[in-house]
């Protein structure tokens, strides 16, 4: 039996490809619904990709041409899983990953131990979400994206975005409707408009292959190293009246300081700062550098442990939705192989 961790996008890409290849497998998905990661993201969210760009392997993401909102993408994950019959167990979350003494994988879990011949982590890149550590006042309303639904949430008055992410500036966008925004940018990214000449970004991405350019290869390096924000950018922000500083690096009182000595004192605060990674509770000898994975195109060197829906895995494709696919099958079929010659 195979395992994988994680029934989002890349761990329903995963369990499909597996079935296929003639694999037993389980999903362990901590949520208690499928696609619940996406129904707790912020309520305007929706996909940078259209839908036709945007399904996984064996399923059309209806929508056509039309940007799918996040519940459209959670009911999707959903009916994808019951297409497919996969094996989900809800609300089950792994604690431990480690090797038996016979070589085969145990898995730690809140209802109880499982043994499997193989893994798939498939836990996404949204794991704990990274608030910088500074001293805000008591006052002020501190929020980080993760945590943010609608502008309903926040006080009367000014409201700061910190980072400078796709995130990070259509929150800041949105909430620009109807209040004083600030937000503050570290290191500035290039920008892609959403379309071009009519059609999506993604469909020139495509077919100029910066999508599927491995990440090993000069072309795909540059893609990684220059990831754009798609659509709307700082130039875009000053057209809705937001306001654009540096990088924070201190609080005082209600104050917060930047780099170059801008202040802002906001009555609320945003924290597009991202997540970290966690993945403290695998415990399998060199699966794991510095608290992260190692591996080579999402293949560890341990046997038969693998990875699904890292950014820049393989390629700018591997955690999104319309390619990650391909990345699944790849892993199905060298699990396959591993399994013909033991």
């Amino acid at each position: 039996m195979i395992i994988v961790i994680g029934a989002g996008q890349a761990g329903l890409a995963a369990g499909r490809a597996l079935r296929i290849a003639g694999q037993d497998v389980v999903l362990l998905e901590t949520h208690s619904r499928i696609g619940e990661s996406w129904r707790c993201r912020w309520d305007s969210l929706r996909l940078f990709t259209p839908a036709r760009l945007s399904s996984l392997p064996g399923m059309p993401l209806p929508g056509g041409d039309g940007y799918p909102s996040k519940d459209e993408v959670a009911d999707y994950l959903e009916a994808y899983a019951g297409r497919f019959d996969l094996p989900v167990r809800l609300g089950t979350t792994v604690t431990e990953l480690r090797l038996a003494p016979d070589g085969k994988f145990e898995a730690t879990t809140n209802h109880g131990t499982l043994t499997a011949d193989g893994v798939v982590v498939a836990t996404g890149p949204f794991q704990q979400p990274h608030i910088p550590a500074l001293p805000l006042s008591d006052e002020i309303i501190s929020l980080h994206s993760a945590d943010y639904r609608n502008p309903r949430q926040l006080p009367d008055g000014p409201v700061l975005v910190v980072g400078g992410g796709n995130s990070g500036v259509q929150i800041a966008a949105e909430l620009a409707a109807a209040r004083p925004v600030t937000i503050s940018l570290g290191k500035r990214q290039p920008v892609l408009p959403q379309r071009i000449l009519g059609a999506d970004v993604f469909t020139w991405l495509q077919a100029l292959g910066l999508v599927r350019a491995p990440v090993t290869g000069r072309l795909g390096r540059l893609v990684r190293d220059r990831d754009p924000l798609i659509g709307a950018g700082p130039r875009h922000l000053r057209r809705l009246g937001v306001s654009i500083i540096d990088r924070i690096v201190s609080a005082d009182g209600p104050a917060l300081r930047t780099a170059n000595g801008h202040t802002a004192k906001p009555s609320a605060v945003i924290w597009a700062t991202g997540y970290r990674p966690d993945y403290s509770w695998i415990r399998v000898p060199g699966a794991l550098a510095d608290g992260l994975p190692r591996h080579t195109g999402g293949l560890s060197p341990v046997p038969r442990l693998a990875y699904l829906g890292l950014p820049y895995q393989r390629s700018r494709g591997s955690a999104l939705l319309g390619w990650v696919g391909e990345d699944a099958a790849l892993i199905a079929r060298t699990f396959t192989t591993q399994s013909s010659a033991t």
